[in-house]
Formats: C-alpha cells, structure tokens, sequence
C-alpha cells in the first residue's frame, strides 16, 4: 500500500500535472481573447512596481536554479571542476539564496498589496486570490526546504534522489522509490510545485507564455487633438 501510495504521489500526480500543463495551455491558446494580465496598475502603483520587479527577478533566478539542479547531473560539475561543496555552499544556498529572498520578498509585497488595498481586493478575483496565496506556500516551501531541511538532514542530498528522480520522469521510467525518504519540507514543496504547474494554464499566469508578435507588425495608434478642444 505505501509503495502504491508513492507510486500516486510520485508518478501519477507528476504525469497528471504535466498532462494538465500541456493541454491546458493549448485550449487558452486557442481560446480568443482569454490571454490576459489584467492590471491594476491604476489603483495603485509603487507597491506594485517593487514587488513585481522584485518577484520576476528572484523568478528567473529561482527557475534557472531549479533547471540546473535537476537537468545537469552531478558528474557534470565535477567534471568541470565545481566541487559537490561548492556547488552546495556557493551556487545553491549563494547565488540561489540572493534570488529565492528576492522572490519571496516580491509575492509577499505583492499577496501585501492585494489583501491590504481595498480597491485592488475589490478587483481581483477568487482565483487571483488563491494563485497569490499559493505561490507564496510554493516559496515559502521552497526556502524552508534550502536553508533549513536540507542542512537539517545529515546525509541527504537533492542531487542524488530529488534530481535523479525529476530527470527519470522525462525519460518515462521514473524512479519514485528516490522520494520515499527526503525530508518533508522537499516533498511539500513539490507537491505544491506540481499542482502550480498544473494549474498554471487556467489563471493569469498563462500571459507569462505569451508573447505578442503581432505588436511588432501592427499599425501605431494614432491619436488626433479636436479643434478648439484642451484635451
């Protein structure tokens, strides 16, 4: 039963999630007009400017983190000459420590802002509500995973089961059994990662997949001034 249990949670939900992504995204790009990022820039502007600077930042930082601790084997920095310590100290708990505090001060200024400003609360929906909500849990997660889990935890290493594990599932023989003992913090924030994922075609995220070629082609918006008018 538990190892059916594993086999759910680190195999089945993984795929469903990915399955949920894929199709997902195609149905909303094929669905006129539902591509969006709604602002609400108007009600309120500097809270906004610094969170949102400081949350897509610590973003692409944090993805770049996550891509290379789970794509690049361990042979391979070592090989290079980046020592396992190294990679520990400097790469991950460093450099992705500067961009994970960053990504969690931005969604919380942000989670800040649309919970304490009334006009901005009024215009979000409840899924923008539970989107906020959720990537802060993910980050959190994620930090208390790093900084506090995994130097908790003698002997483990993300490398050698969460990694290995993660590149199995895109070579469809995924090794669940690598899960079955990593600290609960890790496992939480996959969990929630996943679930993220899967559900990221059905919010607003979805515009961050979008880019709009059409901009560069399309005629300028031309503005006149009536005659005799101030405006």
């Amino acid at each position: 039963m538990a190892n059916f249990g594993s086999f759910l949670l680190w195999v089945v939900f993984p795929y469903a999630m990915m399955l949920s992504f894929v199709f997902g995204t195609i149905w909303r790009m094929r669905k006129p007009g539902s591509v969006t990022a709604k602002s609400s820039e108007l009600m309120e502007k500097k809270t906004l400017i610094w969170g949102s600077i400081l949350f897509h930042l610590g973003l692409l930082g944090v993805l770049g983190g996550h891509i290379i601790g789970i794509f690049i084997p361990e042979s391979w920095t070592q090989a290079i000459g980046i020592s396992n310590e190294i990679y520990h100290k400097v790469l991950a708990l460093g450099f992705g420590g500067v961009f994970g505090v960053m990504l969690l001060i931005g969604v919380i200024t942000l989670a800040y802002r649309r919970f304490s400003n009334p006009r901005v609360f009024a215009t979000s929906s409840i899924n923008d509500n539970i989107v906020i909500i959720a990537l802060t849990i993910t980050i959190v997660l994620g930090m208390l995973s790093s900084f506090w889990a995994g130097p908790m935890t003698p002997g483990f290493d993300y490398r050698t089961t969460i990694s290995i594990w993660g590149r199995t599932l895109f070579v469809l023989h995924p090794q669940y059994e690598l899960m079955a003992n990593i600290p609960l913090f890790y496992k939480l924030h996959i969990i929630c990662g996943f679930a993220m994922f899967g559900f990221f075609p059905y919010t607003r995220l979805v515009h961050a997949l979008y880019v709009p070629m059409q901009y560069l082609t399309r005629r300028f918006v031309v503005y006149r001034r009536y005659p005799g008018k101030n405006f």
